[in-house]
């Protein structure tokens, strides 16, 4: 867990009010897993708000862009990797100015029902609740994880996805594998990452 500056709170102590991570985003991105082929495009660094839309259908990527300017994204920070298996992961990690801010974007815009109201580039199909995840949500509140799964049947290879809203910060994971994508390494991905920003 990387320490914020000296000084500065983590985002759900006493006295942070609106949950801010003061640690630089881009060491709150999980590292890629040993073996993995590093994305040459999401290398751990900063990406533009372009690149994060780019993981939505076209017809979204408009008034996406458009709520990302209106909600006022300070940065986006993303990750992505190839296991030997085809197994592809890409993290993105978007910051806003309150926690407020970052849950009226992921409620209104993302959504946040049995499935997102946006779809992803690689799951044009009908995606729903992950029925296979059993972890609960802190009982103390710090994090809210949301995942789906695309349901069959689907294309060539098969797209989960998560949220994790925590403080100040949106995350979107992306996990996708030709034929179907093996659930215990998605959670394991999403349970890493919510650590994270915990």
């Amino acid at each position: 867990m990387p320490a914020p500056p000296k000084g500065s709170p983590r985002p759900f102590t006493v006295g942070n009010r609106h949950e801010i991570h003061h640690t630089d985003l881009r060491k709150l991105l999980l590292p890629a897993p040993a073996g993995a082929t590093a994305d040459k495009k999401l290398t751990g660094g900063w990406v533009s708000s372009a690149q994060y839309v780019s993981e939505y259908e076209e017809s979204h990527r408009a008034d996406l862009q458009q709520a990302l300017d209106d909600y006022a994204v300070r940065h986006i920070a993303a990750r992505g990797w190839t296991m030997p298996d085809g197994t592809t992961s890409r993290i993105y990690l978007l910051r806003f100015n309150s926690a407020d801010m970052a849950a009226k974007f992921k409620d209104l815009e993302i959504g946040a029902g049995l499935s997102p109201d946006l779809t992803l580039q690689t799951a044009p199909g009908e995606v729903g609740i992950d029925e296979e995840w059993e972890s609960e949500t802190p009982a103390d509140g710090q994090s809210a994880v949301s995942l789906y799964t695309e349901a069959k049947p689907f294309g060539p290879e098969q797209t989960r996805q998560a949220y994790i809203s925590a403080g100040d910060t949106l995350a979107l994971i992306v996990q996708s594998r030709k034929g179907d994508t093996l659930a215990v390494p998605f959670h394991q991905t999403v349970v890493l990452q919510n650590q994270l920003l915990s």
